[in-house]
């Protein structure tokens, strides 16, 4: 490594300060940051100095997608591969899935870094670390057949208008992954939506379906998915969000690592919970439902994107609620809407995505008004005390 340190310094030098290509310099220490620990520390300010720098914390959310990503590419091998043969291998359909998922991740880091190195460089400000799981999120969150070109303007639109015209990292108010999703869903919703997408090759091979099971309950249809095949995650849906299990091994990892946020992952999954029993409830009480509504409501929680939003995206630190009340309100209202959203609107059966770009905006209001209720406690409390302290 010290040969590899000594090669970068030198490489550097031109890129020193009135040096004559210093206005290059956030791209080639980007380069050293990824390789090394940042060798500054912070000079002024209130801070918590700890060993953990924006890098690490990036790294921990990588590798907590890791299970999810590794069953994304079998699953989506698999879930075409069984339709047109009747023996399926573990290699074989990793091999497929990967071939169609290695691609979108390559499209999404090149495209997004190229855009991160270029705001830099025009800035004059060093290359943050948190494209790092932006530019693997969105690629988990597509559809496995979505074209090439669609993911590069999706990764355009979000790293331009959804973080870079708000400062950059740290200062987007929406998550960039589900504002590339968004983008897309607007954007081509033929090939966002539909019983066409959500498996490899499906609109090309007659004999192969691909609806999810959210979509087959809106059409009226009945679901011949077990509870186990949902909570394993071998049915159809994008490419990381079927797996429950690989998607709680992240949750444990987040949380254990205090990267993400436990109250919002409980909360999120119990404001779901909520809704789906309140609408289990409805035929009980003579109102007619629907597929949807009949669901049982443990079963909403372990299909479509419920869990990997809750997880992955809601507990983004930076659109995400920062108080310790704020974060039970936030996402208890993100599981809550996702739900409503998915039986209200037949069309679009999945509302996670929805629901947590709305709790995004309204997130810094959310913390307005626990911190004004706190003052307002605060302020209550001092005045008794005042008053028994006069008295005595």
């Amino acid at each position: 490594m010290e040969w590899i340190r000594q090669r970068l310094d030198k490489f550097k030098e031109p890129f020193q300060k009135g040096k004559k290509l210093e206005k290059y310099a956030p791209a080639i220490n980007a380069l050293d940051t990824f390789l090394y620990t940042p060798n500054h520390t912070t000079q002024k300010g209130a801070h918590i100095r700890d060993a953990v720098d924006l890098k690490r914390t990036m790294i921990t959310v990588v590798l907590a997608l890791v299970p999810a990503l590794i069953f994304g590419m079998w699953n989506g091998g698999y879930q075409y591969l069984s339709q047109i043969q009747t023996e399926v291998g573990f290699w074989e359909a990793f091999g497929h899935g990967a071939l169609k998922i290695v691609p979108m991740i390559a499209v999404s880091y090149g495209v997004g870094l190229g855009l991160e190195f270029l705001f830099a460089i025009i800035r004059g400000h060093e290359v943050n670390e948190g494209y790092l799981v932006t530019g693997l999120l969105i690629p988990m969150i597509m559809p496995i057949d979505i074209p090439l070109w669609m993911v590069a303007l999706s990764v355009v639109f979000a790293v331009v208008i959804g973080k870079e015209a708000f400062g950059g990292t740290g200062m987007n108010i929406l998550n960039p992954a589900l504002t590339a999703r968004a983008f897309a869903f607007f954007a081509y919703p033929t090939y966002m939506s539909g019983n066409k997408v959500w498996v490899s090759e499906a609109s090309s091979v007659d004999a192969v379906s691909g609806e999810t099971i959210l979509g087959t309950l809106a059409a009226g249809e009945n679901v011949e998915y077990s509870v186990m095949n949902m909570f394993s995650g071998v049915i159809p849906g994008s490419i990381a969000e079927t797996s429950t299990i690989c998607i709680l091994a992240g949750a444990l990892l987040l949380i254990l690592t205090k990267v993400g946020s436990w109250r919002i992952i409980l909360s999120g999954f119990i404001g779901a919970a909520v809704m789906a029993l309140i609408f289990n409830a409805l035929p009980s009480m003579g109102v007619e439902g629907n597929n949807l509504t009949n669901f049982p409501w443990y079963q909403h929680l372990i299909v479509g994107g419920l869990a990997f939003g809750v997880v992955f995206m809601a507990t983004d630190p930076v659109s995400a609620a920062q108080t310790v009340k704020g974060k039970w309100i936030y996402g208890f209202l993100i599981g809550l809407f996702a739900v409503m959203i998915r039986i209200f609107n037949p069309a679009y059966p999945e509302g996670i995505m929805l629901a947590i770009l709305l709790m995004n905006v309204f997130a810094p209001v959310i913390d307005h008004y626990v911190i004004q209720a706190n003052v307002k406690s605060r302020k209550k409390r001092l005045s008794g005390a005042t008053q028994i302290k006069t008295a005595v």
